[in-house]
């Protein structure tokens, strides 16, 4: 298989804390890779050593079989989340200044529609809206056309619209053979956009594998949420598997089409509820299952699930 990049064993601490704890990974050319986890989780570090930005304690890196700092720079390029250009340049200057930084780039006017800023590109950077700087901020990423492309939480501050978009840029990067490594919050966005996924916490890489393939195997099962006040007491005998929360009963293993029984059996028990909503796991349960922060439930109670 051709890597892009490939880490092996990398370590990194920070006096008495460790941000990296024997990270590996590959990531093949033309792919989408999500890093996910939770604040405090190493994945700022990691993309510095993958980046060659910050040295590991141990390990190594590979980027087109070099290390991070021998490779050509018109091949790889790194968004940050906290970025900031000159606030006095228009979006269009601003793009022409990164693009001139390099030997070959490509044409501004190409980038700016690509980031859906060509009709926007002569107000100053200043004037832009939050979600219009960032979509700037993108393409300044993309001006020296790179084949290995970091962005870090790189729809932060952008409209749905603009999120869309922006999204679907990505898609067409990577089908064009550009790898991308995405750094993000966003379950939706990981699980929309990534051929594979990795959760890092405690700067340990958890677990790696297609939003698929992870939702299979972490997510749990499809639950129906009723909104009621009643307790898991008032839906004991209805040989469902329940659990409560505050203001809520969640019903576990629910097929689609015993949605109806299940409804159902609430009538009979005499449970009155304001809605109900039928959910499948998600990439979101996976990071909340395998990151530990799922919050506390009451036992879920045994008996026939259906």
């Amino acid at each position: 298989m051709d890597n892009a990049l490939v880490a092996e064993d990398l370590s990194r601490s920070y006096g008495d804390t460790t941000a990296l704890d024997g990270v590996s990974l590959a990531v093949v050319r033309g792919e989408v890779f999500a890093l996910i986890g939770p604040n405090g989780a190493g994945k700022t570090t990691l993309v510095r050593a993958l980046t060659g930005t910050t040295t590991p304690d141990s390990g190594t890196v590979s980027v087109f079989g070099s290390p991070p700092d021998a490779v050509d720079e018109n091949r790889i390029a790194l968004l940050p989340q906290a970025f900031s250009p000159p606030e006095r340049l228009t979006g269009r200057e601003l793009l022409e200044y990164y693009a001139g930084l390099y030997d070959h780039s490509r044409p501004v006017e190409d980038v700016l529609s690509e980031i859906g800023m060509a009709a926007d590109a002569e107000g100053w950077y200043e004037t832009l809206s939050g979600g219009q700087q960032r979509r700037i901020c993108v393409g300044s990423a993309l001006v020296n056309d790179p084949d290995l492309l970091f962005l870090d939480e790189p729809t932060t501050g952008i409209d749905p619209a603009g999120r869309r978009d922006l999204r679907d840029l990505i898609a067409d990067l990577a089908d064009g053979g550009t790898t991308v490594f995405l750094t993000t919050h966003d379950m939706a966005e990981a699980e929309a956009l990534a051929d594979r996924v990795g959760l890092l916490a405690d700067g340990r890489l958890v677990e790696v594998g297609s939003p698929e393939a992870l939702v299979a195997d972490h997510g749990g099962e499809s639950r129906l949420v009723v909104e009621t006040d009643a307790g898991t007491d008032a839906f004991a005998d209805s040989g469902y598997r329940v659990s409560a929360t505050s203001r809520t009963l969640t019903i576990h293993g629910i097929r689609p089409e015993k949605i109806g029984e299940a409804v159902a059996a609430l009538e009979r028990a005499g449970i009155e509820y304001e809605s109900l909503s039928w959910t499948q796991p998600s990439l979101e349960d996976v990071y909340l299952e395998l990151a530990g922060e799922r919050g506390a439930e009451e036992p879920v109670l045994a008996g026939g699930a259906r």
